[in-house]
C-alpha cells in the first residue's frame, strides 16, 4: 500500500545522487558514455553504509531484492508513442517538428516513437526513418536518402531540392559527377542512381566503390555496383586437398588426345 511520505524518500534519494554524482558536472562525449559513468558510480555506492545500519548498500539490495515483483517480460521502451499520417511531402510531425520518411511511405499511417536522443518512425512493425532528435521547435529533420527516388525522376531539382540542402559527399563524388555529366545526355540521372546505392551500402564503401570506379574509368551506377560486392574468398575457387585426404591416393591417368581426333572423324563421317 502506498504512503503519504513515500515521495520524500523519492526526492532524498534524488538530492543525494545529484549531490554525489553531478558535481561536480561530469565531463563526458555523449549520452552514452554518461550513462556508463553513472553506472560504475552506483555499483560504487553498493558498498556504502548508510548512518545507523550495519550492512553496506549492496547487501540490503539482496534482502530487499526477495520482496521485488519479478521483472516484466516485455522490456519497457521509454518513449513517448503517436500514431499520425504522412504528408504528402513525405513527413511526419512530433513534438512540434517534421520528420522525413521514404517518399514511398507519403500518405501512410505510421507510428513515431520518441526517445530521449532519436525518433524512430514505424510502418507494419517496420522501422522506416530513424533520425536525431530535435528538442527545438517548428524544425524540418531531413534524411536526404528519403527523398533520391523522387529526384531521380526529377533530375534537375538535384542542385535545389530542400531536403539536400547543405549534404555534402567525398570530393570523389563531384568528380564522378563531372564525368557522367560530360559523357553521357542523361549523366545527372545516372549520378542520383551512384547515389542510390548510399541506401544500401555503407558510405564508406559507397565512397571506395567510386574512386575505384574513377581510376577504372567505369562510371556507370552499375560498374560502380559490382565494386561493392564483396569478392568471393580464393579457398572457395581455388581446390585444395585438405580436409579430402582419401584423394590423394587417386591417380587420374593422363587424357589421349588422340581419341579426341578419333571422335570428330566419327562425327564427320555419320555428317
Amino acid at each position: 500500500m502506498r504512503r503519504a511520505n513515500e515521495k520524500g524518500v523519492v526526492e532524498g534519494t534524488v538530492k543525494f545522487a545529484r549531490l554525489n554524482f553531478f558535481v561536480p558536472v561530469p565531463q563526458v562525449r555523449d549520452f552514452g558514455a554518461l550513462n556508463a559513468w553513472l553506472q560504475a558510480r552506483c555499483r560504487e555506492d553498493l558498498g556504502r553504509r548508510l548512518r545507523g545500519q550495519t550492512p553496506t548498500q549492496g547487501r540490503l539490495l539482496v534482502e530487499d531484492r526477495a520482496a521485488f515483483r519479478d521483472v516484466p517480460a516485455a522490456p519497457f521502451d521509454a518513449c513517448r508513442m503517436q500514431s499520425t499520417v504522412a504528408s504528402s511531402e513525405s513527413l511526419v510531425r512530433f513534438d512540434d517538428n517534421d520528420y522525413s520518411v521514404p517518399v514511398s511511405y507519403a500518405h501512410h499511417p505510421v507510428v513515431v516513437r520518441g526517445y530521449m536522443d532519436r525518433v524512430e518512425v514505424g510502418c507494419r512493425r517496420e522501422v522506416i526513418a530513424v533520425h536525431p532528435r530535435s528538442w527545438g521547435r517548428a524544425r524540418q529533420v531531413f534524411d536526404p536518402l528519403h527523398y533520391l527516388p523522387l529526384i531521380e525522376r526529377k533530375p534537375g531539382s538535384l542542385d535545389h531540392a530542400l531536403p539536400l540542402e547543405g549534404w555534402s559527399q567525398p570530393a570523389c563524388f563531384e568528380t564522378l559527377r563531372r564525368r557522367l555529366e560530360s559523357e553521357r545526355e542523361d549523366g545527372t540521372r545516372e549520378y542520383i542512381r551512384v547515389l542510390r546505392l548510399l541506401e544500401k551500402h555503407p558510405p564508406a564503401a559507397v565512397e571506395a566503390a567510386v574512386e575505384k570506379g574513377l581510376r577504372m574509368r567505369a562510371h556507370s551506377r552499375d560498374a560502380i555496383a559490382q565494386f561493392l560486392v564483396p569478392p568471393e574468398p580464393w579457398e572457395r575457387t581455388t581446390f585444395r586437398l585438405d580436409g579430402r585426404e582419401h584423394l590423394r591416393q587417386v591417380k587420374v591417368a593422363e587424357a589421349d588426345v588422340g581419341a579426341y581426333r578419333t571422335l570428330l572423324v566419327g562425327v564427320g563421317g555419320g555428317s
